[in-house]
């Protein structure tokens, strides 16, 4: 299933610029193709209103149409629960750094599993998670 996923930011990051075009299913020459995770997807629609809502199922329903949606496993969802005890015990995460994080947990467990590259711009909680349990991921470019 190797490609790659692209984290949150970057989806509302091309919501705000009004770049849609960049939302749309593609492949990347050296990255294989785009998947997207059901937890982004969550987060997208958590805060989508009016044209940016629109936007949102459009990419909901492509990436379904595409079989291309990352949907996390009952062990991803075990291994985020070790990896947020893990950042607990490790760097101090209370109850709201934890609720944070446990996005980006859910999509680093399951990336690991399904060799998947997420892109991101949250480099601190990646590296962290990355030092739990290895996964391919790298920063995405400005």
């Amino acid at each position: 299933m190797a490609g790659l996923l692209f984290d949150t930011s970057l989806y509302i990051d091309a919501l705000r610029s009004g770049h849609d075009a960049l939302l749309r299913i593609r492949t990347i020459a050296e990255g294989g193709p785009v998947w997207l995770s059901a937890v982004v997807l969550a987060e997208l629609y958590a805060g989508a209103v009016g044209r940016a809502l629109r936007t949102v199922e459009k990419l909901d329903q492509d990436f379904r149409t595409a079989d291309r949606m990352l949907v996390p496993s009952a062990s991803d969802w075990a291994a985020t629960g070790r990896a947020l005890a893990h950042l607990r015990e490790k760097f101090g995460y209370e109850l709201t750094g934890r609720a944070r994080i446990m996005g980006d947990a859910l999509i680093a467990m399951s990336a690991a599993r399904t060799g998947t590259t997420v892109i991101t711009r949250n480099e601190r909680d990646f590296a962290r998670l990355a030092g739990f349990r290895p996964f391919s991921w790298r920063i995405a470019m400005p």
